[in-house]
Parts: structure tokens; C-alpha cells; sequence
């Protein structure tokens, strides 16, 4: 296990938070998840392949892990679920829709939470590759970068730099 991600769990174990870890390395994510996004970093794979689980305390913010990526998570929200929220607000203008769906094509969606409102941090993948963003309601395609990379963000979170 890489050593900024081992750390990480031991620190969310520590502080309450629920965690699970795969029993196996294997990592199964979805196939049309795989081709609509070619180039996940590894550090964040790395991550899957061995976090079954992470939420805070509160269970109001959550890592998205692979079930959900597979849809086959207890979650009542889809690791996509604001850029679903997006297309709803875009009812039938087709070329907003387009837009969502292309500016969410250069963002993965790797922590969703529902703590003060919705908001969530994903991945860059077309800029800053492999930055880590943070965007909310009521605009989702808004974001602000807060870390160079998982790593950086991890350690962001445990220094309680970020509040989740």
C-alpha cells in the first residue's frame, strides 16, 4: 500500500471516521467509466484498489470507491450525481447539455458531500492533470483547485487544511 494512502487510513480510523478496506487488490471499475475516462491518475487507483469504503464521522461526506463507480454501491446518490443534477436544470437545451456533459468529461468525481450544502472534489483531468478541485451548488462546473494532487489532498485532510 503507498505510503501517503496508508497513513490517510490510519489517520481516518483514528478519527472516527467509517472505513473499509478491500480484501483483495483487484480493481474492477466499470468499463464505460473506463472510456470516458482514459487517463486515471494511479496514485488514484492506487486508492481503490484498496479502499472499499471512507466517509467522515458524520457519513455527510464520502470517497467515492468502486462500487459506486459500478453502480452497485448502497449510495442513494450516483458518482455522477451532480453533473445528473446539471442535465435536469438543462431540461431540453441540448447544447447546455452538451456542455455538462463535456466539462464532465475532464472531471472525476472523487468525494461528493451533502455537509452544508452539496459539493464535491474531483480530479482534473484535462488542465492541471491529476489537480484536485472543489466545486458546489448551485453552479457544479464552477470549481477552485485545492490540491496539486491526491496525495497533497490527503495530506490536506489530515492536517485540517480542508474541513469536511
Amino acid at each position: 500500500m503507498n505510503k501517503t494512502i496508508l497513513e490517510f487510513v490510519t489517520w481516518a480510523e483514528s478519527n472516527g471516521w467509517i472505513v473499509t478496506l478491500k480484501s483483495e487488490r483487484d480493481l474492477h471499475l466499470d468499463p464505460r467509466l473506463l472510456n470516458r475516462y482514459t487517463d486515471i491518475p494511479a496514485e488514484y487507483t492506487a486508492f481503490l484498489r484498496v479502499v472499499n469504503e471512507c466517509m467522515t464521522p458524520s457519513e455527510q461526506t464520502w470517497f467515492l470507491c468502486e462500487a459506486d463507480y459500478n453502480n452497485s454501491s448502497d449510495s442513494d446518490f450516483h458518482w455522477n450525481e451532480f453533473e445528473l443534477i446539471s442535465l435536469d436544470a438543462a431540461v431540453d437545451d441540448e447544447a447546455w447539455r452538451s456542455e455538462v456533459t463535456t466539462w464532465w468529461d475532464k472531471y472525476l468525481p472523487i468525494m461528493m458531500s451533502v455537509r452544508d450544502g452539496y459539493s464535491f472534489y474531483a480530479i482534473d483531468l484535462n488542465n492541471e492533470i491529476g489537480s484536485i478541485v472543489r466545486g458546489e451548488e448551485p453552479e457544479f462546473e464552477e470549481v477552485n483547485k485545492v490540491a496539486d494532487n491526491l496525495h497533497h489532498f490527503l495530506r490536506q485532510i489530515m492536517s485540517d487544511s480542508i474541513k469536511l
